[in-house]
């Protein structure tokens, strides 16, 4: 079991399975200039897939989200999802990806175990999405999510991260788009995981703001605390149901006393938070030959010194000094 001196006890696992990414999104890195891991930094497959089965079986860990950077970038992807589908017991495996590639590997995925998908969307505007990502690939990101949704990958959910005089006006054609399709959207605000410090609280849009522009054309009706549970979601039924949307707001609404999550980085290790500024790691110990049991006790004890949460509705709160592409969301 991986617990915290808060009781707070750990069953969701986060795997960055790369830095590396093939979007620039304004609001996690610059458009050029980030210094990638070296390989030999890496996790490789074997290596993944061990901590991964030490996690399941004698963590207690029971979903496996793979996160990067970008995970479809990772060769052994579907090696990894089939590998770790066959452990005992089973953990549930999911994936967020920006979407691109995921036309071609959708259905290869959903056929070596993977159970759903999150796929970054924020924007239905294709020039909007050029200046958000700094690449012109709107019309992949689509294709993926049909792909997704075609493949069995559900439910397949759909997060925006809404910007100031870009894409702040979007929120319910959004919506609208995502009910239509089926898709489950999320908002998430903004969160100052950009390696080049740019975030600022008080320019972000915030969960008010987004749930105020819904209402002028849904009605939103909570589905309360107790659907929610350890989710980082607060969710609303749309029109009476049932389509949902859920918003995430890590910064005007923590949700730290409920986390249930414990994170490895594409280099081996551990982080008990997304915004931690401390690691504890995991890599050496394995490369050095360390067996299983001593390996599960480094992770208990990063753990167990799990902070009470992550401060961001401080003022003061000071960034953590790698970006999400180092981290994985």
């Amino acid at each position: 079991m991986l617990i915290d001196t808060y009781g707070r006890v750990a069953t969701d696992l986060r795997v960055s399975l790369t830095d590396r990414c093939n979007l620039r999104c304004t609001y996690c890195m610059p458009e050029e200039g980030l210094q990638w891991l070296a390989k030999p930094d890496l996790l490789t497959d074997d290596e993944i897939v061990r901590l991964i089965d030490i996690a399941v079986t004698s963590l207690g860990i029971e979903e496996v989200r793979f996160t990067g950077g970008e995970p479809l970038l990772r060769p052994g992807l579907p090696g990894i999802v089939e590998r770790v589908a066959a452990l005992a017991p089973r953990p549930r495996m999911s994936l967020t990806t920006n979407g691109i590639g995921l036309a071609r590997t959708a259905a290869a995925l959903k056929a070596a175990g993977l159970d759903r998908v999150n796929v970054s969307l924020d924007t239905l505007r294709p020039d909007v999405f050029k200046t958000l990502t700094r690449r012109d690939r709107h019309h992949d990101v689509l294709a993926g999510l049909t792909a997704a949704r075609e493949a069995g990958l559900t439910p397949v959910k759909v997060n925006s991260v809404l910007m100031p005089g870009l894409n702040d006006d979007e929120a319910p054609d959004l919506l609208a788009w995502a009910v239509e399709r089926g898709y489950e959207l999320r908002f998430i605000e903004q969160m100052p995981l950009d390696a080049q410090h740019g975030w600022k609280r008080d320019g972000m849009v915030t969960a008010g703001d987004i749930l105020a522009s819904l209402r002028t054309r849904f009605a939103l009706v909570p589905e309360g605390a107790e659907a929610r549970g350890a989710a980082p979601a607060e969710r609303w039924l749309v029109d009476g149901g049932p389509q949902r949307v859920g918003v995430i707001a890590s910064v005007t609404r923590p949700f730290c006393s409920a986390c249930d999550r414990t994170r490895l980085t594409a280099d081996g290790q551990v982080r008990t938070c997304l915004f931690a500024r401390e690691e504890t790691d995991l890599r050496g110990a394995l490369r050095s030959g360390a067996p299983d049991e001593e390996i599960a006790r480094i992770w208990r004890l990063a753990m167990w010194g799990k902070k009470a949460g992550a401060g961001l509705d401080n003022p003061a709160f000071v960034q953590p000094d790698r970006p999400m592409s180092a981290i994985g969301g």
